[in-house]
């Protein structure tokens, strides 16, 4: 089955460029706009509003004492991995009160990056358990915050019940090569379960 060398991203121009939906999900607070800012080739669409003490009842910042924007409806960015796909990135809001819209923003998406805080991993709960419902193919990334501890990978598999079929990789949010890698690492599992999702048409 011709896969069009999607697993190796210095493969030359066929003249055929494949564009594919990717959400960038996760918990409150855990770097979705960060990673989506961080390896977009344009400058990225946000939806960023201050954080107002009308909204202490409803935002937990537990953890995020120190956030003043939070993502109300969606992040933006694309990125071309190689000369044959494009990847159109939507970052998912975190906050509970607006989960109402991943519904909406996960029809017809590829696949997905749930990103973990170690420091706060309930709060990627609900991401994970939206993925496995939507039946969309994922990986974990755990964004690495400076004051983040260190924890074998199988040790977070364990704690967030992650099926041993999900990949769960390393990365920092902020770091362009990082975030790239993470979005490899989702293509090269969609590859691997739904190979024939990737062919042209």
């Amino acid at each position: 089955m011709d896969l069009n060398g999607f697993d190796r991203l210095d493969r030359p121009d066929d003249g055929e460029t494949r564009s594919v939906k990717v959400m960038i999900a996760g918990g409150f607070g855990t770097g979705k706009t960060t990673l989506v800012g961080s390896v977009s080739d344009i400058r990225p669409l946000t939806t960023e509003e201050t954080l107002t003490e009308a909204s202490a009842g409803d935002d937990r910042l537990i953890g995020v004492a120190d956030k003043t924007e939070t993502t109300v409806s969606l992040d933006f960015g694309k990125i071309r991995l190689n000369d044959s796909l494009m990847l159109y990135l939507f970052g998912t809001p975190g906050q509970e009160r607006f989960w109402f819209l991943w519904n909406g923003l996960f029809k017809g998406a590829l696949g997905a990056v749930v990103l973990v805080d170690t420091r706060r991993l309930a709060s990627s709960f609900r991401a994970i358990e939206e993925m496995e419902r939507q039946n969309v193919p994922f990986v974990v990334a755990l964004n690495i915050f400076p004051d983040s501890r260190h924890y074998p990978v199988e040790e977070i598999r364990d704690a967030l019940d992650i099926p041993p079929h999900i990949p769960v990789v390393a990365c920092d949010a902020r770091d362009r090569a990082s975030s790239r890698d993470v979005l490899v690492a989702l293509i090269r599992h969609v590859k691997d379960r739904f190979a024939v999702a990737l062919e042209p048409r």
